[in-house]
Order: C-alpha cells, then sequence, then structure tokens
C-alpha cells in the first residue's frame, strides 16, 4: 500500500527524512480493525516525528499520522482515535500511552490498523476530510476549552496563535459556544481571518490585552509564555498542549504561585471527547477550516506548508 514515512531523521530539514512509497499492508491483531483511509489530516506532531523526536531509530521506517477517518471492514463510517494505550483497549493494561506512528504505524496511508475500541462513528453530517481534521487539533481544542479548562458561555479565553488547526479550531468551537475569544498572531491577515471566523478580537503577538482573560491555551510555548502568565486573570488557568517554539524561558513561578494560576497539560484527548466533538460538530454546523488538501502522493508538499507556518486551519492528505 501507498504511505508517506519516515525514513531517517533531519533535525534542521525535516522533509529530507520523508518518503512516499509502498509499505506492507497493516497487520490485525486481535481485538484490531484495519480501516480503509479516505482522509488524513497532518499535525506539527508529524514534523517532530521526522526531526527524530519521539521516535527511534530502531523503530524506522515509520509511517506518520495521527488523524484519520474512513471506512471499517463491515462498511461503518468511522474516525480514528489516534491515543494507543490510554486505558489497555487491545494492547493491555500495562502499556503506556503513545500516539499512532509513534509505536504503530500511522495514518498517512491507505490503510491503518487500531484498536477496535478506537473507531468512533462519523456523522453523516461531516465529509470524510472533515472528520479526519478532528482526532488531534480539534479533540485538544475541545478538551483545552471544555473538559480541562471547564470554561462557559460568557468566559474569556487567549488562543496564542491564530492560524494552526488548533487555533481555529479553538476560535470556532468557543464562538459557537458563546466564549469571548481573543488570538494573537504577528500576521495581520491571520488576526483580520480569527476575527472573521467568530474572534471577539485580534492582537499582535505580545500585545496587551483589553482585559484580563479566564483561560489562556498555550500550544507555542517560548515566544508567547510571559505574556500568556501575565493575560490570565488571578485563579484563572493556562493550559498548555505544546512547545513549537521551544521549551519555556523562566517559569514565571512567583506569578504563579501568588496569583494561584493552575497550569494544565492536555494532551488531545478522550475518545468520549471525540464522539461528543463529532456531534457537536454535527448538530451545529460548526466545521474544521480546512487550509488545503493534497493527494498522499503529494504529502510532502503538505508539510512543507506546515513546516512554512503559512496554513490557516488543517491540510488535509487524501490517499
Amino acid at each position: 500500500m501507498l504511505a508517506a514515512y519516515v525514513t531517517h531523521f533531519a533535525p534542521d530539514s525535516p522533509l529530507d527524512g520523508l518518503e512516499v512509497g509502498e509499505r506492507p499492508e497493516p497487520e490485525t491483531p486481535e481485538h484490531w480493525t484495519t480501516v480503509e483511509v479516505k482522509a488524513a489530516s497532518l499535525n506539527h506532531h508529524d514534523l517532530w516525528s521526522l526531526r527524530g523526536v519521539g521516535l527511534k531509530e530502531q523503530q524506522l521506517p515509520m509511517i506518520l499520522g495521527t488523524d484519520a477517518a474512513g471506512v471499517a471492514p463491515d462498511g461503518s463510517e468511522v474516525i480514528v482515535h489516534g491515543v494507543i494505550g490510554a486505558d489497555g483497549h487491545g494492547v493491555g493494561p500495562k502499556e503506556p500511552r503513545t500516539l499512532l506512528s509513534e509505536r504503530y504505524p500511522g495514518t498517512l496511508a491507505e490503510r491503518v490498523a487500531v484498536p477496535t475500541a478506537n473507531l468512533v462513528p462519523k456523522p453523516a453530517e461531516l465529509s470524510f476530510e472533515e472528520a479526519a481534521c478532528l482526532p488531534t487539533a480539534w479533540l485538544t481544542a475541545y478538551t483545552m476549552l471544555f473538559t480541562q479548562g471547564g470554561l462557559t458561555p460568557g468566559d474569556r479565553v487567549l488562543v496564542q496563535g491564530a492560524g494552526g488547526g488548533l487555533a481555529t479550531a479553538a476560535v470556532t468551537l468557543g464562538a459557537a459556544a458563546g466564549l469571548e475569544v481573543w488570538v494573537t498572531s504577528r500576521s495581520a491577515e491571520k488576526r483580520e481571518r480569527a476575527v472573521a471566523l467568530g474572534a471577539a478580537g485580534a492582537v499582535e503577538t505580545g500585545a496587551r490585552l483589553p482585559a484580563r482573560v479566564d483561560a489562556v491555551l498555550e500550544s507555542v510555548g517560548q515566544a508567547t509564555w510571559a505574556h500568556s502568565i501575565r493575560s490570565v486573570r488571578p485563579g484563572g488557568s493556562v493550559l498548555v498542549c505544546g512547545a513549537t517554539s521551544g521549551d519555556a524561558p523562566p517559569a514565571e513561578l512567583t506569578r504563579i504561585f501568588f496569583q494561584e494560576l493552575r497550569v494544565q497539560g492536555v494532551t488531545m484527548g478522550s475518545r468520549e471527547d471525540l464522539a461528543a466533538l463529532a456531534r457537536f460538530c454535527a448538530r451545529t454546523g460548526v466545521r474544521p477550516v480546512i487550509d488545503a488538501e493534497v493527494p498522499l502522493a503529494k504529502a510532502a508538499a503538505g508539510l512543507a506548508r506546515l513546516n512554512e507556518g503559512d496554513q490557516f486551519g488543517k491540510v488535509v492528505v487524501r490517499p
């Protein structure tokens, strides 16, 4: 089958380690299902894998991808939940949690095998391309806002960065749920597009907000950490799901303890949350913002766009 995979690590030029070619068909252990992939989507996790983060040389070649939607052998349309080992289903209770493409081959392929329990029904209202955007960026945004963040209509939230899949998800979901969403970006165009998407306002990266927020969604790290800590109200939360600009500089611990801030890490979310997110989209008409669609054979072009940071929304790959 055709797949996009890591052949070697290239920390400074990640696309150098990418190859698109034939790989063996996936094995399907007991309590697993092989899904015919109709659409997948890209994440920064794929670029980190190409750089060698989270993988070892002996695991190569490794098929990339954590997100997919497709068709199960019984003909049902499904969304793949990419967290393996979270509760033992299909792998045993002692296996540590990983994401697809870390221990098991990922979704940038014509077919992918996952524990059967990891399959969530795809609502008929969502296309395969839209559904494939949900399992990582959109699920993480949903978890940060509602499950871990506990935000409710009328609350104020800051999203650091305006163009990526997580940011566009947080703006769209937050606005639909009645939150006052603020975003930051160095790009005036991306700020304007975020407001058009439903953000209450957008400011340059590091600029002061009109008022402090109840929570910050932080995925940038070093470049925005100090601004995040200074933008949240006393007793508020900073929810962290990544560090694309590197680990944070001084942690602002004095401000954290004095202002009694909560710092919460988030990695994607549960299958139950993914199913709830899919239903939320189906019922409200909310849909993922898709920046570009590329065929699997040209996955490198999609990853290059992600690496350059020019996208606004998700990049979808179609086998």
